[in-house]
């Protein structure tokens, strides 16, 4: 043989020691996902839970899908949301996304105060007799056709 046997074994607890030195980066890697990446995370989900525990009537709320509204009505799980005067949308707790100050939906309305409204113009009795007068003429066309085919 040309290794001798106490030289062979003398070499073996120096690789482990080089693979516990190589284990070192994947937990300083670890360590750095947990403080950047998942603690933040799980502090900011338990905050969400918080407030939306909290939730009563009046608090003014936007959802995650952007709409803005003050709360009617809280249950379990659901939450009555007034998005505009006589305008209500149920929603998930877990889908309000951020609680507002009181009066910041007050202080967002357009300028003058009050919000537009359509108005719906009322049609002439003129006008209402054309499309009656449209149909009655199309009508007309139709037997005059349909006796036409007949008298062939």
């Amino acid at each position: 043989m040309l290794i001798s046997d106490a030289f062979a074994q003398a070499a073996a607890p120096a690789q482990t020691e080089a693979g516990l030195l190589s284990l070192l980066p994947m937990i300083g890697i670890l360590i750095l996902f947990y403080f950047l990446l998942i603690r933040p995370q799980s502090k900011r989900a338990k905050e969400h839970k918080q407030m939306t525990e909290a939730l009563q009537r009046g608090d003014e709320v936007i959802t995650n899908g952007g709409i803005l509204g003050t709360i009617m009505n809280v249950s379990e799980s659901y939450v009555i949301i007034e998005i505009s005067p006589e305008v209500e949308v149920t929603v998930l707790k877990s889908s309000v996304q951020t609680l507002l100050p009181k009066g910041t939906l007050r202080s967002i309305e357009p300028k003058g105060g009050k919000t537009q409204k359509t108005k719906i113009a009322k049609a002439s009795p003129t006008e209402n007799n054309q499309p009656e007068n449209i149909s009655k003429a199309s009508e007309n066309k139709e037997t005059e056709t349909q006796s036409d085919i007949d008298k062939k």
